[in-house]
């Protein structure tokens, strides 16, 4: 009984404190985020997966340097992206879940560290009142594809 009691006691200490460390330093550490919430797919590096997960390293930059390059990119994290695009000069077939359950801190943390990862400087920044503006525009998968199609059609998106 004592060792159930102090395992239990244990994976309480645990998620108590990953919950309460994940609250008071994720907003501030957009690496840290992205490593949790993103690298699977995209990479450590951000490189992406040559058919499989675009590259977002040396992209979002560019595409966040325009205010409706920095409304889609925050419109896929909060709405996911569904169909076909072009990233880099490779097609993409795929789904890009919907972030929408992270606070709009989280958001901006991780989007302005991908951002980061490119030549632009100064790299574009995101705030969480940004993250919380575009939330209140709740778009479908599909249309954050078309969004991007027409911001391509505006000026290509790397």
């Amino acid at each position: 009984m004592k060792k159930i009691l102090l395992s239990l006691s244990a994976a309480a200490l645990l998620v108590g404190g990953t919950a309460i460390s994940g609250n008071a330093h994720a907003a501030a550490d957009g690496q840290q985020l992205y490593t949790a919430n993103c690298s699977l797919c995209h990479q450590a590096s951000a490189a992406g997966v040559v058919g499989q997960f675009p590259p977002l390293k040396d992209r979002i930059g560019t595409i966040a340097s325009t205010p409706e390059g920095k409304a889609y990119v925050t419109h896929v994290l909060l709405n996911g992206l569904s169909g076909m695009i072009k990233a880099g000069g490779n097609p993409y077939m795929g789904y890009m879940p919907s972030f929408g359950a992270q606070s709009d801190e989280n958001i901006a943390a991780i989007l302005t560290y991908v951002a980061s990862l490119s030549d632009v400087k100064p790299a574009p920044t995101f705030s969480a009142d940004e993250v919380k503006k575009e939330r209140a525009s709740s778009l479908t998968p599909a249309a954050v594809l078309e969004e991007r199609n027409k911001l391509n059609a505006a000026h290509p998106v790397p």
